[in-house]
C-alpha cells in the first residue's frame, strides 16, 4: 500500500477501507474470526499499531467486535460511514477493492450544454481522474463540484474527493442519485484506461446533494466491464 503520497488516505484508512469493502463484497462475512493481527500486520505490510488503529475504525463503525482474549470478529449488515461508501465500482471477479484515484486535471469552467441544471453557479470546478482497484485501472471520471460550493486548488485534493469536500469546503455529501447506460470513452482518456476513445463502455451519470436542497455536483465515468462492476447494496 502507498503510505507516501501527499494525496492519499493514511495508511491506517486505507486498511480500513479495504476491509470494509470486504465486508461489503461478502468475502469477509459475519460472524468470521479475523487471523492473528500480527499476520495481519504483516500481510499488510505495516505494524501491528497501525493495525490496531484500522480495526478501531472498523468497531467503530459497527463492523468489528473485539473480544478480549479471543480475537477480532466481523459483523457484517450495518450501514457504514466508509469513506468509498459510495462508490460502486467493485473487482468484476472478486468484488472489493481498494479504490485510487490519480488526478489528471483540475480547472475552474463555466458548464457544458451537457450537464443537467444544478447547482447556483453557471460555473464548477473539473476534475478529471483515472480510477483504479488495487492499482488495476478500471474508469476515467469527469467530476464537477458546482462552483456556488467553493473553489478548491488542485493540490489539496486528496484520494476521495467526498473527504476533500469535507476538509476544504465543510461540505458532506449525503446522497446521490446514479443512472447506468453506455456511452463512448472521452477524447482525454489517458493511455492506461483499457478501452480507447470513442470506443463504447459502461457509463453511470450521477448527480450529488449535500447539506442544500439542491445538487453541487455531476459526475460522468466510464468503466471498463471486464474489470469492474456496478454494484448497488441494499441494507
Amino acid at each position: 500500500m502507498d503510505e507516501h503520497r501527499s494525496d492519499a488516505l493514511p495508511l491506517h484508512l486505507q486498511i480500513a477501507e479495504m476491509m470494509i469493502r470486504e465486508v461489503a463484497a461478502g468475502r469477509l462475512v459475519d460472524g468470521q474470526k479475523l487471523p492473528p493481527e500480527r499476520d495481519m500486520a504483516a500481510a499488510h505490510g505495516t505494524t501491528v499499531r497501525t493495525l490496531r488503529k484500522a480495526l478501531a475504525e472498523m468497531e467503530e463503525q459497527g463492523l468489528l467486535e473485539r473480544r478480549q482474549g479471543s480475537g477480532n470478529y466481523v459483523r457484517a449488515g450495518s450501514p457504514t460511514r466508509a469513506v468509498y461508501s459510495m462508490f460502486r465500482l467493485e473487482h468484476a471477479q472478486t468484488g472489493g477493492g481498494l479504490p485510487r484515484a490519480q488526478i489528471l486535471s483540475v480547472d475552474y469552467l463555466p458548464k457544458d450544454a451537457g450537464q443537467p441544471a444544478y447547482g447556483t453557479s453557471d460555473h464548477g470546478t473539473r476534475f478529471r481522474r483515472l480510477r483504479s482497484l488495487d492499482d488495476v485501472p478500471i474508469a476515467v471520471e469527469e467530476i464537477w463540484l458546482d462552483g456556488g460550493a467553493g473553489r478548491i486548488p488542485a493540490d489539496l485534493v486528496q484520494d476521495s474527493l467526498y473527504l476533500t469536500y469535507k476538509r476544504a469546503l465543510k461540505l458532506w455529501i449525503t446522497r446521490a442519485e446514479d443512472r447506468v447506460g453506455l456511452g463512448p470513452v472521452p477524447d482525454w482518456s489517458p493511455p492506461a484506461f483499457a478501452p480507447r476513445p470513442g470506443q463504447t463502455t459502461a457509463f453511470i451519470r450521477r448527480l450529488s446533494w449535500a447539506q442544500a436542497a439542491h445538487a453541487v455536483e455531476f459526475s460522468r465515468t466510464w468503466y471498463d466491464s471486464e474489470r469492474a462492476l456496478y454494484v448497488q447494496r441494499l441494507i
